[in-house]
Formats: structure tokens, sequence, C-alpha cells
């Protein structure tokens, strides 16, 4: 059914304009960031222009955004589950997280291109000798980001419910960076989850536009969880059964 509502020629014409649109402001404003971002980095000092990049972006795809729960305090690790593209550009407004992604996004130029410009941490998930180096990329990250998100289901779901944490995303996590918070953060489309939500065979063009094209604002509400502690930090696969565990509790409620 979603997959069915995502086709783009089944859009009206009047949800074409939106997406031309937004369209338009998002390569107005990427144009506009991009001499910024490099200015900012020849004189190296802290570039603030992709984080502003993303959460604008959120704006223009309409979506509105509600706080709960306490904001992370010093650097901190969230865990967050992953519905849509917009899950990225919102946290990012919310929290000026840089992200982790999976080693295959880094083979497709222009996308790498942007998620490096947002500090992304790439993951090799099956490759035991580099992960090493994806600790030390990751607390580098963190010491200049204060906040990095992973989402550990690995995939997107409809939005009603979590898919299993795979600990092994969390392999370069493990020992935990002393001083660092893990925190799990629910991404809550409401009601309309399953409307806003990538999944099934629906081709990932399609759900962008599907969300442009939107008259109705995009709510969402962002609720922080406790940090986790004590037994909860002693390794990855407790760290991601807490994590868990705490948003599975928090979608129910």
């Amino acid at each position: 059914m979603v997959a069915a509502l995502a086709m783009p020629r089944q859009l009206s014409l009047g949800a074409w304009a939106r997406v031309a649109l937004r369209l338009a402001a998002m390569a107005g404003l990427l144009a506009a960031c991009i001499p910024l971002y490099y200015a900012w980095k020849l004189l190296r000092i802290a570039n603030p222009w992709p984080r502003l990049f993303l959460g604008t972006v959120s704006r223009i795809a309409g979506v509105r955004i509600t706080v709960t729960g306490p904001r992370p305090v010093g650097p901190t690790f969230l865990l967050a589950n992953h519905v849509s593209w917009i899950d990225i550009p919102a946290l990012s407004r919310v929290t000026g997280s840089a992200f982790v992604g999976h080693d295959g996004l880094a083979s497709m130029p222009v996308l790498e291109w942007l998620c490096r410009m947002n500090d992304t941490v790439f993951i090799a998930r099956h490759d035991r000798a580099s992960v090493a180096r994806q600790v030390q990329q990751v607390r580098e990250a963190l010491a200049e980001m204060h906040a990095l998100t992973i989402f550990p289901e690995g995939t997107t779901s409809d939005g009603t419910g979590l898919l299993p944490f795979k600990s092994s995303l969390l392999s370069a996590f493990e020992p935990l960076p002393e001083g660092i918070a893990v925190q799990p953060v629910l991404l809550d489309y409401g009601p309309e989850a399953a409307r806003i939500a990538w999944v099934g065979e629906e081709h990932g063009l399609d759900n962008f536009l599907r969300v442009l094209a939107r008259r109705r604002p995009v709510r969402l509400t962002v609720a922080f969880q406790h940090p986790l502690s004590g037994d909860q930090l002693a390794s990855r696969k407790t760290i991601a059964a807490s994590g868990r565990e705490a948003l599975a509790a928090a979608l129910s409620r």
C-alpha cells in the first residue's frame, strides 16, 4: 500500500508544484551554504553550515518538531529508530548531530561528498581490521560535534514498531570512550508514520518526492529518553538491547 501511494506519477499538479518549489528552495540553500562551508573550512574554525543546511531542509520539507525528554548534555552518542530520510535533517536541527552511516554510502560520489561535509562516520560492518580506525573516527567526531547518531536497526521501519537492533553496528563504540553518554531517542511520527515511512519496494526518490508533495505538515516528536547507565553500558550487546527496550517502551506509551 505504501509503495502504491508513493508513485510520483500519481501526484496531482498542485503536489508537483509544491515539490518544485521546495526543491528550488533546497537547491538555493545548498548553493548559498557551499561557499560558506569552504570559507569556514579554510579558516579552520567550527563549521556550522552543514547543520544549518540540514535543519533548514527539514523546515522547507514542512517538518514541525516537538521535543520531549532530557536533551543531550555534553558529548553524546544517540541511538535512534529510523523511519524516513526526514530523520537526519530533523535530528540535525534539534541536536546538531553528525551521523554514522554504512560504508555503502561512500560508493555514491555526490552523496558521499554531502555526508562528509556533515562529518559522517562510515562504518564497514564486515571489516574487522578497520574497527580500530573506526573507533578513532568516532572519538574525533564526538570531540568535534558533541553528538553522534546511529540507527541501530540498520534500515528503515514503518514507524509503528521497531526492528531488531544490530549490535554489530556498535562495534566501533566498544569500549565506550570515557566521558561519552549513550542516549536513546525516539522519532515518533504519530498516526501518520506509515505515510512518511520509507519501506517495502518504494524507491528512495519516490519517498523523497512523496514527502515534499504533502500539503499538510509532517509532525514529528523527538522524544529523548534518559541516558543508559551502569550494566546497560557493559558491552555493545547490552547497549543495543537496553537502547531498544527504552525506545520500545516510549513507542508504546
